[in-house]
């Protein structure tokens, strides 16, 4: 039986090229996407490059959103081998800002529903497919800027960048990923972070080093760990970073 993988944002962007990886490697990949109108144009992409792919709407700001997600896999697949929460915001729009004394309440509250809760509701409701799964992969998409270690630390090579929603719910994100991990350690379920660079996206802006066709690496490692693979780890291809 194929393998099935769903991957939140993959409209475009850093979830766009994991899904085509993905498929590359003959996984069945599921697209969520807020936007149906541009999922559809998405999945067209991958159709027209041999992409066994589906669409399936998914919003973060919508409480029903994560029943209708596992309604339709479990109709459509009956189980769940990779979940790729690769859905993220940056409201501010800058991550080179330091402003922790200034961020709205607005900003900070829904960036913490796209980047944190979301993500767990959503887990927590694929779980059950998951677990039907031989080899349950679950990666949640994270930065480098989560790393509580290297902002507080003297030389901090990520010191300029301070934007406290973002950084702050990829933290909150980091704290599930291992809390996670350690309730399932004796399945064959496997959770990680995974920080794919700094990447020429929307969200990372023109000055990113990795181009958007590169981005695709870490989170499809974590997506296809062997059996002997880490848990619980926040990674960047195969190196680990500090907490």
């Amino acid at each position: 039986m194929e393998k099935v993988a769903f991957i939140s944002g993959a409209n475009r962007g850093i979830g766009f090229e994991t899904a085509k990886k993905l498929g590359e490697k003959g996984i069945k990949v599921i697209i969520g996407s807020r936007n149906l109108k541009k999922g559809k144009e998405a999945l067209t992409k991958l159709s027209s490059e041999g992409i066994d792919a589906d669409l399936v709407q998914y919003d973060a700001f919508d409480k029903e959103s994560p029943q209708k997600v596992f309604d339709y896999i479990e109709k459509n697949y009956q189980k769940l081998d990779i979940l790729i929460n690769n859905a993220g915001v940056l409201l501010t729009g800058n991550l080179f800002v330091t402003n922790s004394s200034s961020i709205s309440d607005k900003d900070l509250k829904d960036t913490f529903q796209t980047n944190f809760f979301g993500v767990v509701m959503l887990t927590q409701k694929l779980l059950p497919l998951i677990k039907k799964s031989d080899a349950g992969r679950i990666v949640n998409v994270s930065t480098i800027l989560s790393s509580l270690t290297l902002h507080s630390a003297k030389d901090s090579p990520i010191s300029p960048a301070k934007e406290l929603a973002y950084n702050a719910s990829k933290t909150a994100l980091n704290a599930f990923t291992i809390h996670l991990a350690i309730e399932l350690k004796d399945t064959k379920i496997k959770v990680n972070s995974g920080h794919p660079g700094w990447v020429k996206t929307e969200l990372g802006g023109p000055n990113a080093p990795i181009e958007v066709e590169d981005s695709y690496k870490t989170s499809v490692n974590l997506a296809m760990l062997n059996e002997d693979g880490p848990s619980g780890g926040l990674f960047h291809d195969e190196d680990s970073i500090p907490w």
